[in-house]
């Protein structure tokens, strides 16, 4: 079987997937890359000796040679390079979010419904190991069933990772309800087995706002914007955005089409980074200790009592892949992208809810600068539900 040739479309802080689907011989390669920013390319480059380059990504779209493309670039440019994408009949990959509003979600789904081409949608998460323990827990009883989710998102890199680009800024994100929380909104769904229907929201700038050493505009990130160890406390962060406006606090209460009662909460000034989840059934509860290897995930469900920290059962997080992202989802969802692309078939993400995690962000945004007033989130259209359901097959 030969490679499947695949073209990357922006290589920025998402090229680790681009090298994730590098595996000559072994199912993919990478064999074009286009970004507009000439260090990036220059990068690329020398990650890919044997690739082509250009700044360009319509020649990569253009090229016969290329059998799929992989979307990384700033979110919302993602609806105008998938759809163009997609008309060309090249197979897509969208890196998460779909995009950063509704209407431009639909237009993805629509164009990939029009064209008949195939789209995919990195929300990795659904491959995380622990996600999925979560979840086939869930599915064989061991907490009855679900009837609320509570969710709490500690981002200690938060002031590194969205304060000091483009994600610091409304316009190109929306806000950090969406760009960093589609992830878990997502999440939240799949282990709930329903959608966001109203939704309410508070936030605020907190920590960042107040911070008055940022970039010039135009000027690029510093070389250590980033380190694993540094930049603490939040206060003593430099060369952020020139822009920020994007809340650095927010809390999103949530009733799902199902019944299900949802909380999700998300803060980047902590010192730690971690995802803790609890999901309350009718007949018990789980919560995860930790989000990967060395964590466990406990159930509560034989009886009732006081606080006990021996749980009924104890699983621990399976291992993942050395080094491999997110937690070893990155090679499981690459894997899902080259299968889809070649055979067809539902996958474990899905399009649709990609597009529902988004509209639950952005009207659970709406909400957060309106002071907290409830938002009714608008569902798919059923023609183009039904349509990625079987697997993007016709009638």
């Amino acid at each position: 079987m030969t490679d499947l040739r695949i073209g990357v479309l922006g290589y920025g802080l998402r090229g680790s997937l681009a090298r994730t689907a590098h595996r000559p011989g072994a199912g993919s390669r990478v064999t074009a890359i286009a970004d507009p920013d000439a260090r990036a390319r220059a990068e690329a480059a020398t990650v890919f000796p044997d690739a082509a380059t250009t700044e360009d990504h319509r020649k990569v779209i253009a090229d016969r040679d290329i059998d799929a493309v992989l979307v990384l670039t700033p979110d919302h440019t993602h609806a105008d390079i998938a759809c163009e994408a997609l008309r060309a009949g090249k197979p897509v990959f969208v890196e998460k979010p779909l995009d950063i509003t509704v209407e431009r979600c639909d237009e993805i789904l629509r164009t990939a419904y029009a064209t008949g081409t195939r789209l995919y949608v990195g929300h990795n998460m659904r491959h995380m190991p622990v996600v999925r323990l979560m979840r086939d827990l869930i599915c064989r009883g061991a907490i009855g069933r679900v009837k609320t989710v509570w969710i709490r998102h500690f981002v200690g890199y938060g002031g590194d990772w969205y304060f000091k680009d483009w994600h610091a800024q409304r316009r190109f994100t929306t806000g950090l309800l969406l760009q960093k929380a589609a992830h878990d909104i997502d999440v939240l769904h799949w282990l709930a087995g329903g959608w966001a229907r109203d939704v309410q929201a508070l936030g605020d700038l907190m920590v960042y706002g107040d911070n008055p050493h940022r970039r010039a505009p135009g000027e690029p990130k510093a070389d250590d914007w980033y380190t694993k160890d540094g930049h603490w406390p939040p206060h003593t962060q430099r060369a952020l955005n020139p822009v920020i406006d994007v809340e650095d606090v927010s809390l999103l209460n949530m009733r799902l089409d199902n019944g299900v009662l949802a909380a999700y909460q998300q803060c980047h000034f902590t010192p730690d980074y971690w995802r803790n989840y609890t999901v309350i059934g009718d007949a018990g509860r789980l919560e995860n200790f930790g989000d990967g290897p060395g964590g466990c995930v406990k159930v509560w469900n034989t009886r009732r009592s006081g606080h006990r920290p021996e749980a009924d059962e104890t699983h621990a997080i399976p291992a993942a892949e050395d080094d491999a992202g997110h937690g070893g989802a990155d090679p499981l969802l690459v894997d899902e992208f080259v299968r889809f692309v070649r055979e067809g078939g539902r996958t474990d993400t899905s399009p649709v809810a990609a597009r529902m995690a988004v509209a639950a962000g952005v009207q659970a945004t709406a909400s957060l600068r309106d002071g907290g007033t409830p938002r009714r989130v608008d569902a798919v259209d059923p023609e183009l539900a039904a349509y990625f359901e079987r697997g993007q097959t016709p009638r």
